[in-house]
């Protein structure tokens, strides 16, 4: 609200506003109100009860401060000492001749509105705070510390109220490689919660121990708050004893909550919980809570010690913001529910592919940090990473997903979790970037392998759109004179069009993760894709271009072959199309179904993405315009272009 925008009001509200200001004035007389020191603030408690000025001291008419509580609108409110031309200081003021009325219809002149300045808005945040109504960036980050297998994804999952990270007993080996992210619903309290890998001080340089601990050390120094879990079955491990000294040496700002995991069988009437907590005592963290991750035992003294501090730290966030003059919700700390156009929703690309064909190397290149790990040992990622980055003033969230593998009757490991989960992120993504190995396709003398034919056509099949990706093109340079190189860009396309006639021009990009080249390119043509794939087209303009169609196409037999009486869209994301059909035959051929789906793609730009077209025939009616018996009920084919010829009947 801005006392500037009072113009566009109409004349009895402008007067109303004005009088209303004048009458807060008056409160506090005339003389004294409009003279003094330069700048003064009126605060008011959570009540809205203004507090009183004290006594000697004399508010200014120069400018003047209003700051309420949380959940009152907080208005700072700067006039100038002569805000109106018309009303001088001299007249109206020091001889204390001028009254209230008398400044009023002064005030009430337009041409004296110009000398007021705007209204600042000033929010002043205080306990209890609505965590659910907060946007995401104000929120801390709570990142689980500890040995190797020691319940920390299980406790991940726990908070976020999902099983995204894989939980498997394994003592000898690391589940967990990569630092997953989520929001953590803690009863009412809201944060960011960071999974990491099992710690161990003393790897040896360069193996994966020593990257998993030095990636988590990287992120350890953007969090708030951590969590230090303890296998309470097993005790205080010697291990325990160097993660906290490893904590204190790289986070020395940072006091962890101490947890005892695993402890749901420390309440048998003994004093086992006694003995474990005082052995947690050794670590200097102060008093340990004991929970269990897996029964959801303790979640209630794990939120009573992790609110004081989530709470203090997201007040000194929103308090230190500043006003919020010209800022819209989120820049304010509150979640924006406006409508918006669905290609403009955040995008979700999964990045798929066999093993060791560079989906990590990818991942950070298009972040442009070293979010993942990556090496050249593969099926070195297990578990879907998902990050969050804006491209273009477009949120896209990323999944890397685990080197897709058949997976034998006999492998039960984490390995198989993790072909797994790489399905299940499949089905969730609304792009699929789909990494070919240059290398492998010069060795192998094609382009797709069986197992990556599988993941193309299972993305067309969910109707999601498809980028294919052809990575390590700088292993080809320096071959035969560049010339695998062109021979890779030239037939690359064709054979992918070849194993998958389903979608025409699936796009295809040529890249470097590891030198970083080609991050734009790729982006961009995700962005094309998404777009397409939410593109919604109006009925009158595809009945329009119907018309068209149908004069284009020749039909044999016009009294035994179905009409089409017109055609609507009924979804985006993919698009999806009924077509309304009579006639005796009531049913499309696959060849003028074809015919609709390269007319479709070729006239409204929608090549690369799959298409849905649904057939539904409407019943003759008779005489009376009752619906013959036989023809009463219509019936409906579902054709999903793009994943399969044949029509499914529903």
């Amino acid at each position: 609200m801005f006392i500037t925008s009072l113009p566009a009001l109409s004349p009895r509200k402008r007067q109303g506003s004005l009088l209303f200001l004048l009458k807060v004035l008056a409160r506090h007389s005339s003389s004294s109100f409009l003279s003094g020191n330069p700048t003064r603030s009126i605060h008011a408690s959570n009540d809205g009860i203004p507090n009183r000025f004290r006594p000697g001291h004399r508010p200014s008419f120069g400018a003047g401060d209003i700051h309420i509580g949380e959940g009152r609108l907080a208005h700072l409110i700067t006039i100038r000492r002569s805000f109106c031309s018309s009303l001088s200081q001299d007249e109206h003021l020091k001889s204390g001749s001028g009254s209230i009325p008398d400044a009023a219809a002064r005030v009430l002149d337009p041409s004296c509105l110009d000398a007021v300045v705007p209204i600042k808005v000033k929010v002043v945040h205080k306990r209890p705070i609505d965590f659910t109504k907060l946007d995401i960036n104000f929120l801390p980050a709570v990142i689980l510390v500890g040995r190797p297998n020691v319940g920390k994804s299980a406790l991940f999952n726990r908070l976020i109220r999902r099983r995204e990270a894989l939980v498997y007993n394994t003592p000898d080996d690391h589940v967990t490689r990569d630092i997953r992210e989520g929001i953590a619903k803690l009863g009412d309290l809201r944060f960011k919660v960071l999974d990491s890998a099992g710690l161990e001080t003393e790897a040896t340089s360069g193996s994966i121990l020593q990257r998993t601990a030095t990636m988590t050390a990287n992120v350890l120094a953007r969090t708030q708050f951590a969590v230090f879990l303890i296998d309470a079955r097993a005790g205080l491990h010697p291990l325990d004893l160097e993660v906290g000294k490893w904590l204190r040496k790289n986070a020395p700002e940072i006091k962890p909550v101490v947890v005892l995991n695993k402890a749901e069988l420390l309440f048998d009437g003994t004093e086992s919980f006694s003995e474990a907590a005082d052995e947690a005592r050794i670590l200097g963290f102060g008093d340990p809570i004991a929970i269990s991750a897996e029964t959801g035992f303790g979640m209630t003294a794990l939120h009573e010690a992790l609110r004081p501090s989530i709470e203090d730290y997201v007040l000194q966030v929103l308090n230190s913001k500043g006003d919020c003059e010209d800022k819209g919700p989120q820049q304010c700390g509150e979640s924006s529910l406006e409508e918006v156009d669905d290609s403009k929703l955040p995008l979700q690309l999964a990045i798929v592919g066999r093993p060791n064909v560079g989906k990590s190397t990818l991942l950070n290149a298009l972040l442009q940090e070293e979010r993942v790990l990556v090496g050249p040992e593969a099926g070195l990622t297990r578990d879907s990473v998902r990050a969050q980055f804006e491209f273009q003033g477009r949120t896209i969230y990323l999944v890397d997903t685990a080197g897709w593998l058949h997976r034998t009757k006999d492998e039960k490991r984490p390995s198989s979790l993790s072909i797994m989960q790489s399905k299940k992120n499949l089905m969730r993504a609304h792009v699929i970037a789909l990494v070919l190995d240059a290398e492998q396709i010069v060795q192998a003398g094609r382009s797709m392998t069986h197992a990556e034919v599988v993941i193309a056509r299972r993305a067309v099949e969910e109707g999601r759109g498809l980028v294919v990706v052809v990575n390590k093109m700088d292993l080809l340079k320096g071959k035969r004179a560049g010339s695998l190189y062109e021979k890779v860009m030239e037939s690359v396309p064709m054979e992918i069009q070849t194993v998958i006639p389903q979608v025409t021009g699936i796009p295809v990009i040529f890249t470097s993760a590891i030198e970083g080249k080609g991050r734009i390119p790729v982006m961009r043509q995700v962005i094309e894709t998404y777009e397409k794939w939410c593109s919604r087209l109006s009925t009158a303009r595809l009945n329009r271009w119907l018309r068209k169609v149908m004069s284009r196409h020749s039909w044999r037999g016009e009294g035994s072959q179905p009409k089409i009486k017109y055609v609507t869209q009924v979804k985006a994301r993919p698009p999806t199309f009924v077509a309304f059909t009579s006639g005796k035959k009531h049913q499309l051929s696959e060849a003028e179904i074809r015919f609709l789906t390269r007319s479709l793609k070729e006239d409204f730009g929608l090549d690369g993405i799959p298409i849905r077209i649904m057939e539904r025939c409407v019943p003759k009616s008779n005489g009376g315009g009752q619906s013959s018996g036989k023809n009463a009920s219509s019936t409906r084919r579902v054709r999903m272009l793009g994943t399969d010829n044949k029509a499914v009947e529903a």
